[in-house]
């Protein structure tokens, strides 16, 4: 049997339809505040009603939290592998410690259950915010190393943190992979993430800002992970980048498919830096602050990574993101009330 975490989140319930559309017996972790009906929402979008029900209903919900053992101690139950992708995705400073009780804590949990339980195979779901850098400026790739002596922020700390206990796992005779992906865009859910993204555009966006970066497909990142599991690769990690874009490139591109009008104007960086001044001002008086140096000087920056490795190793095809972008907001488009 096959345990998912995180399968209330965007790759999850993309990662649960694949897995059940290929007769797999699952089990998924649910929170008592998650909701299900997400992903009963994500199997409609690829299968009539008929078919998403049969496929849906092949799952079976276990309610468990990564920080929980005696829950995941029943989850783990019968389990010969797993696919973890539970995590808080947050920039807000004041989210430190949640961030490092999840992501890493919660994925420490999962290793030593996986250890105990004697698990076959681990999937990891980490991020392009945990590879390292390179001094010349050169893509980024897996071999590019973790400097803790530069400036990273909270979530990315957090993810390269998890990482290090799936490689821990490892060393007590686990095989396991991670990949790294970058932006992941898909349907399903519009008021986060990068959700947000056709949600805003839809609202009228004007602004854009020049950050580049790596985007990829929800399908792509869920075939990658299956056939990785699949494969007799074992203790590596992998970029999961289908194109290195900017967001304005992505803004404009969703705007044009989605029938509205493109943001024409640039996000200058006093506009951000003033909003900074402000949040850190309200958060005296009990505010939240979410933007950080760190966050404005992020949005120009240009970072390209390097998805050769994945290709090579699996001869991955990766979906074009205009492909990706046309059908993501067509889902959008037919979804919308």
């Amino acid at each position: 049997m096959i345990l998912v975490t995180g399968g209330t989140g965007l790759v999850g319930s993309h990662l649960l339809y694949e897995l059940a559309a290929k007769n797999e017996k699952l089990r998924a972790t649910i929170r008592p505040s998650s909701d299900i009906g997400q992903v009963r929402k994500v199997f409609g979008y690829y299968s009539d009603k008929a078919e998403a029900d049969r496929l849906f209903n092949r799952i079976e919900w276990v309610t468990a939290d990564i920080n929980d053992i005696p829950s995941l101690n029943l989850a783990f139950e019968d389990i010969s592998r797993v696919y973890h992708s539970a995590a808080l995705v947050s920039f807000d400073p004041s989210k430190e410690a949640k961030l490092r009780k999840i992501n890493i804590e919660g994925t420490a949990n999962i290793v030593n259950l996986c250890i105990a339980n004697n698990i076959s195979k681990l999937c990891y779901v980490s991020s392009i915010a945990a590879i390292g850098s390179n001094q010349n400026n050169s893509k980024l790739d897996e071999t590019s190393k973790w400097n803790p002596e530069e400036n990273h922020n909270d979530y990315a700390i957090s993810k390269y943190g998890a990482e290090i206990e799936v490689w821990r796992s490892t060393q007590e005779g686990i095989d396991a992979v991670i990949i790294n992906p970058g932006v992941i865009i898909g349907p399903g859910f519009w008021n986060s993430g990068s959700g947000k993204i056709f949600s805003k555009i839809d609202n009228g966006l004007s602004y854009h800002f020049p950050k580049i970066t790596g985007f990829v497909g929800v399908q792509d990142v869920v075939k990658s992970m299956i056939a990785l599991m699949k494969s007799p690769i074992k203790n590596e990690q992998f970029i999961v980048v289908s194109e290195n874009l900017s967001f304005e490139t992505v803004f404009k591109e969703t705007a044009t498919y989605m029938g509205k009008s493109e943001p024409t104007k640039q996000l200058k960086k006093w506009m951000i830096t003033l909003g900074w001044i402000f949040q850190k001002i309200g958060s005296w008086f009990g505010g939240k602050r979410q933007i950080t140096r760190d966050s404005i000087n992020g949005l120009y920056e240009k970072t390209y990574f390097d998805n050769t490795k994945i290709k090579q190793e699996l001869n991955f095809e990766f979906t074009p993101m205009s492909k990706v972008l046309e059908e993501t907001s067509s889902f959008y488009t037919n979804e919308k009330p």
